[in-house]
């Protein structure tokens, strides 16, 4: 999109309420963060909260080295146009990163807290294992776990993320489109989607019809699924894409439609009798 339609939609979502905005370095090769720091340098700083990554560059290549901290975020401070952000996380790390016993980022994290440049830190993370690991040894405060309907495994982390007062971000909650409804199993796909064989999109198509006759008639299938996310009380916040202003304002209805639980409970068994053993690809 332009950088006049991505102000706009910044602009949209503040009038509808939203505080929360994630970026990271690689979006857009640092444009994602230029034009979010263009649209929200006129608003009180203070009642926005600005998440950023740090491991995959503005320049599209990889650098988890703990030395390239500082200088990842300096680069996405002046982009943004603040001086600090409310959280700094790895952006999907290597497994063996996570340990904040035998890693020298979390220090240099703790001290950027000290010195004011963020406010807490944390990492993005796919599954409980890498996030039952990085809570135990870090004193990370926010995760970006990958929950949705389709991916539930992070869920079973959620109680001890409660318990060590971590805020999740649930991340990917439309399942990269599908949980939208406008995929089928004959959609071809020409960006990063063509990760997926035609078995995967079959597969994902058939769950999909499934869930549909779970819903009552006339649901909304993207509204569903980002308020199953909202259903946890681990969850602080979600974060689906949106490329117009009509499916940011769909999107932000979702709030408005919360689940039953009776619901929630039969999309988690859903889950647990139809998806969890396929192992679905991301």
């Amino acid at each position: 999109m332009s950088e006049q339609e991505g102000i706009a939609i910044v602009q949209e979502s503040l009038d509808l309420g939203i505080n929360f905005f994630d970026t990271a370095p690689n979006y857009g090769f640092g444009t994602s963060e230029t034009r979010l720091g263009n649209a929200l340098k006129k608003t009180d700083r203070s009642k926005i909260v600005i998440n950023t990554k740090f491991g995959h560059t503005d320049t599209g290549g990889i650098n988890f080295s703990a030395d390239n901290i500082c200088t990842s975020l300096e680069g996405s401070l002046g982009r943004l146009q603040t001086d600090y952000v409310d959280s700094l996380i790895i952006h999907n790390p290597p497994f063996d990163h996570l340990d904040g016993n035998r890693n020298a980022h979390y220090e240099i994290l703790e001290r950027l807290i000290d010195e004011g440049k963020i406010r807490a830190y944390g990492a993005s993370l796919d599954t409980n294992e890498e996030m039952q690991l990085f809570m135990k040894t870090t004193n990370g405060k926010v995760i970006e776990a990958f929950f949705n309907i389709f991916h539930q495994d992070t869920a079973r982390a959620f109680e001890t993320a409660k318990e060590k007062d971590v805020g999740i971000v649930a991340k990917i909650p439309l399942d990269s489109g599908w949980l939208t409804g406008k995929y089928h199993a004959e959609s071809t796909f020409s960006d990063i989607r063509e990760r997926w064989s035609r078995q995967d999109i079959e597969t994902r198509a058939h769950l999909v019809e499934k869930i549909r006759r779970l819903l009552p008639v006339n649901s909304d299938i993207a509204q569903t699924a980002i308020a199953f996310c909202l259903a946890y009380e681990a969850v602080s916040t979600v974060i689906p894409g949106n490329k117009t202003l009509a499916q940011l304002r769909s999107n932000v209805e979702s709030i408005n439609r919360p689940l039953p639980a009776a619901l929630v409970q039969k999309l988690e068994q859903f889950y647990r009798s139809e998806v969890e053993a396929l192992n679905l690809p991301w």
